[in-house]
């Protein structure tokens, strides 16, 4: 196991490098920059430098009568045209782009081989306390959304596994896979109009994960205050994860029930919950439970952004989201990086995880 879990660590070297070198040359093709942004917010300003840190000292002279009559014809910004090219110099400077692609690619590598991961172009922020900022609602969605998943399908999945083909496993799947067929975000404004006051019960609150009163609360208050704004959200994130465990809990008992051993232990004359759950169970779960590492990370990471922006929850998802619109590089790659690694490493995770639920994996003589 441990030559395994080394070879695939150094696995994370190369991997990681190619996401980062594909990512940055696809982004030296999409239209738009931090610069064009920049330039786009000048643009009808009376004093196109107000408001602009570390600007050319000449430029800060210049009178907006004077900006207007300056060329920017020769400018490689379409909407820089009235912007003196000693700004858009500067401006390139400041965001690194007077370096080639490679240079700049490289510099961004060895920075980040020293987690050094940069400073937001727009929030005068470093990445990572962006992300240290950002990581609570996010770890609250994600960590509640998959423990709620796994406590409801899990039950589930078996009873479905023992009920094969009666009247309760047909319903609860029709029932199940609306629930995925489901959008989060419809089931989220679905939450809001009935329970949030849209149009009918003011039971939850509308936004937010705590109440303005929040730090005057007790311990026990301020709980109880966080369950109740953090219900919603949880519901809606969970919602299409109950099918794909629950049918996945299920297949997996079936499987093991039509296996000899199991018939085996019938005729020994052992109960039938003593041959479900001393037998069956360790055997169905393993790829279940071996799981829980990828699945809180898919939940973690995707499909975050429209749930935390019907219910105004400034989380990772919206952060990745408002980076790419604004085009801030160092958060987008910054993040990129730091969750392209935790991804890997969850993946050694996961096949850890088939060690510990039953001791006889062995990785290195399956790879032998």
């Amino acid at each position: 196991m441990g030559a395994y879990i080394l070879r695939r660590l150094l696995l994370i070297i190369p991997t990681l490098l190619g996401i980062m070198i594909i990512n940055f040359a696809l982004v030296q093709f999409v239209p738009g920059g931090p610069v064009e942004q920049v330039i786009a917010q000048l643009q009808g300003q009376g004093d196109v430098f107000e408001g602009f840190a570390g600007g050319g000292q000449d430029g800060g002279d210049l009178q907006n009568e004077e900006i207007v009559g300056i060329s920017g014809g020769d400018s490689k910004y379409a909407g820089a045209q009235g912007l003196p090219p000693e700004f858009i110099e500067q401006l390139e400077k400041e965001f690194g782009f007077d370096k080639p692609p490679l240079q700049r690619f490289l510099n961004m590598m060895v920075n980040y081989l020293t987690l050094d991961f940069g400073e937001s172009y727009f929030r005068k922020i470093s990445v990572i306390d962006l992300v240290l900022e950002k990581m609570p609602v996010s770890i609250t969605l994600g960590l509640w959304s998959t423990l709620i998943a796994y406590l409801v399908s899990i039950p589930l999945g078996i009873r479905k596994a023992v009920k094969d083909g009666s009247a309760f496993d047909t319903w609860t799947s029709g029932a199940i896979i609306i629930a995925y067929a489901i959008p989060g975000f419809l089931f989220a404004i679905m939450l809001l109009v009935l329970f949030a006051g849209g149009s009918y019960w003011q039971v939850f609150p509308l936004r937010g994960l705590t109440s303005d009163n929040f730090d005057d609360l007790t311990f026990v208050g301020k709980a109880l205050d966080y369950a109740w704004h953090i219900t919603l959200p949880v519901v809606a994130s969970t919602i299409a994860a109950f099918a794909t465990l629950t049918l996945l809990t299920k297949n997996s008992f079936l499987d093991e029930i039509k296996k000899h051993y199991v018939m085996t232990a019938r005729a020994k004359g052992l109960t039938e919950n003593k041959v479900l759950y001393s037998h069956v169970f360790r055997n169905a779960m393993l790829i279940v439970i071996a799981g829980f590492p990828a699945v809180f990370i898919g939940v973690f990471f995707g499909g975050s952004v429209l749930i935390e922006t019907i219910f105004s929850l400034d989380g990772l998802g919206r952060l990745g989201f408002e980076a790419a619109v604004a085009r801030d590089y160092p958060v987008i790659f910054g993040t990129l990086f730091i969750f392209g690694l935790i991804g890997l490493v969850v993946g050694i995770l996961s096949d850890m995880m088939y060690v510990v639920v039953d001791p006889r994996i062995d990785f290195d003589r399956r790879e032998g």
